[in-house]
């Protein structure tokens, strides 16, 4: 039955969503919420699949060593196989079609405050394109690069095994090793200028995924980040070309695609839910970013 919204889910809750729990329950170590590891074999026969659309509180990240995942980041599909990772920054729209029956690999999930207790802040890890919302989340890694990879991975499962506040406060280095390891497979057209307008600019898109459903105007945004809106528009459009106004859109459009592909709730419910539009003002806002009518869009999704 499909859901009448798209559900965003803080660690404690994904058991309920993604695991058969009256088979399985993932073992909540202490704190869970901020960060944890598992061998993706150790909990894949208990996964629901397919999974609906969700969202997560937390950045998560899989390792695949062997076999094949099929993932999404919003709307676009994404097959990740043996020595890829796969990487969905918090708030971001996702879902599992499939999972091999010889997949092998690690799960991580962490929140981005573990870094505040660590030699860098949150906003380091902004020189990672695949962590922001933009970003491709898929990156290949070569064969001489797993060892160092695997090692890393083990250390993780050490301390996530034998957690305590001392360890704790290892994990951010190790993530932190890990995510440079991987960023020399980025290409560099994909490696983004660690500067004050981009900051700002993916500060603004984790706030559009953030908050899209309560926040309508870029005015709103702004005042959320401390900025003044004709600052954002001039941060956005610089790194961007866009205006901030136009990522906006952009994301009602995506949001609006995935329920009228995944809920079950009305247009009428959508139109408002996006923007506290009517439906006829709704209609034509779509039709002009997508070329269809919500109604023409959703049936073509069948």
């Amino acid at each position: 039955m499909k859901a009448t919204q798209i559900p965003l889910l803080k660690p404690a809750e994904f058991d309920d969503y993604v695991f058969d729990t009256l088979v399985w329950k993932n073992t909540q170590r202490p704190f869970f919420n901020q960060f944890h590891v598992i061998r993706l074999e150790d909990y894949k026969k208990h996964l629901i699949i397919p999974q609906a659309p969700h969202r997560r509180s937390v950045t998560f990240f899989v390792f695949l060593t062997k076999g094949s995942i099929t993932r999404r980041k919003a709307l676009t599909k994404y097959e990740i196989r043996a020595g890829s990772f796969f990487f969905l920054p918090a708030f971001q729209i996702t879902s599992l079609d499939e999972i091999s029956d010889d997949a092998e690999g690690f799960y991580c999930h962490f929140s981005s405050d573990i870094f505040s207790i660590s030699p860098w802040k949150s906003e380091t890890l902004q020189i990672f394109s695949f962590l922001q919302l933009a970003g491709s989340p898929v990156v290949k890694l070569s064969q001489e690069r797993h060892l160092a990879i695997l090692q890393i991975f083990e250390r993780l499962l050490q301390i996530n095994q034998a957690i305590s506040e001392e360890q704790f406060c290892l994990v951010a280095s190790y993530l932190f090793t890990l995510f440079t390891e991987v960023n020399q497979f980025v290409r560099p057209l994909e490696k983004p200028i660690g500067n004050a307008a981009v900051r700002m600019t993916e500060r603004f898109k984790a706030a559009l995924s953030q908050h899209i459903y309560e926040k309508h105007t870029v005015s709103e945004y702004a005042e959320l980040l401390s900025v003044s809106p004709n600052h954002l528009h001039k941060c956005v459009k610089a790194v961007t070309g866009k205006s901030a106004h136009d990522l906006l859109d952009e994301m009602r459009v995506l949001e609006a695609k995935v329920l009228l592909k995944q809920s079950n709730l009305s247009i009428a419910d959508i139109a408002f839910k996006i923007g506290k539009l009517d439906p006829s003002d709704f209609s034509r806002f779509f039709k002009a970013e997508t070329g269809k009518t919500p109604k023409e869009y959703r049936q073509s999704a069948q």
